[in-house]
């Protein structure tokens, strides 16, 4: 098999470190879940998935902090995967994530091209909603870290409106530009020193993934969850579809049209997302045919 191809199980058959060859890399991270609770990855493109709902996603980050275990997590759509292909070090932190939630359409419809079953996605919006809802009799502090300073300041005002009770440790929207190690490190202080059990990382694909890869071992809090647009749509800046659009899967659309010129380019690989997913069908068939 030539490289760059994938094997029957969909998985790359090899993996270009190159680009994080000066990174340390990390040892395969058990997945700590609640006790009697199996997390099952399954893998689309070589990027493996747990297709779990949101309640779930509470179980794990409560057990977590009642056993001092900590970890982050990514919500991935077709645009992650793709990128996982030529960006060694998203491919890590995708790879490398404790959780892997499944948003976006694409994801879905892999789902059911490979025979997993019928999966439902998690949005960012609504994980980080509901995540801060019932986080509430936990008495969850949250941090929010990404996005315009207006848009991160507003967005924990919405959410403290919205959800009475919510504790907000802090909020940072970091320069636009690429950060120094001490900058980094002064980010990092500052984040821990208001104690948060969950850091939410609001600076897109693959940005934020990349962050948490880096700095999720340095940040004292329980959980990082990288959530993209959640906060424009939570602080108003964007307007979210009308549900019957989110019933009928087409989000996409109406984000399209908000964002035309950023989202293009991430919705025209989803063609070819789809061919890839259907190749490994085929690869998965032959692989079971070639062993029986």
């Amino acid at each position: 098999m030539n490289e760059g191809t994938l094997r029957a199980d969909g998985f790359p058959n090899t993996v270009d470190t190159t680009a994080v060859s000066k990174m340390k890399l990390l040892h395969r991270r058990k997945v700590c879940t609640p006790l009697g609770f199996n997390l099952t990855r399954q893998p689309i493109l070589g990027v493996p998935i747990d297709f779990i709902d949101d309640s779930v996603v509470l179980e794990i980050i409560e057990y977590w902090r009642q056993n001092r275990e900590k970890g982050y997590i990514c919500v991935v759509n077709p645009w992650s995967i793709v990128m996982n292909f030529f960006d060694a070090e998203m491919r890590l932190a995708l790879m490398e994530s404790n959780v892997s939630l499944p948003d976006g359409v694409g994801i879905i419809l892999a789902a059911r091209i490979l025979n997993y079953g019928h999966k439902e996605r998690i949005a960012g919006p609504d994980l980080m909603f509901r995540i801060c809802d019932r986080g509430r009799k936990y008495g969850y502090r949250h941090f929010f870290y990404g996005g315009h300073e207006d848009v991160t300041k507003t967005l924990a005002k919405h959410l403290c409106t919205d959800l009475p009770g919510l504790q907000i440790a802090g909020q940072y929207s970091p320069p636009y530009r690429k950060l120094s190690k001490e900058e980094d490190e002064a980010i990092i202080d500052r984040i821990n020193v208001t104690k948060p059990d969950i850091v939410w990382v609001g600076l897109g694909a693959p940005k934020q993934e990349k962050w948490m890869l880096k700095n999720w071992a340095e940040i004292k809090g329980t959980a990082l969850i990288g959530v993209g647009a959640a906060f424009d749509f939570h602080s108003g800046n964007l307007r979210r579809a009308p549900k019957w659009m989110q019933w009928i899967s087409c989000e996409w659309f109406w984000r399209l049209i908000q964002e035309p010129r950023r989202l293009w380019p991430k919705n025209i690989v989803n063609p070819f997302f789809i061919a890839a997913v259907i190749a490994q069908r085929f690869a998965m068939r032959y692989n079971k045919r070639s062993t029986e």
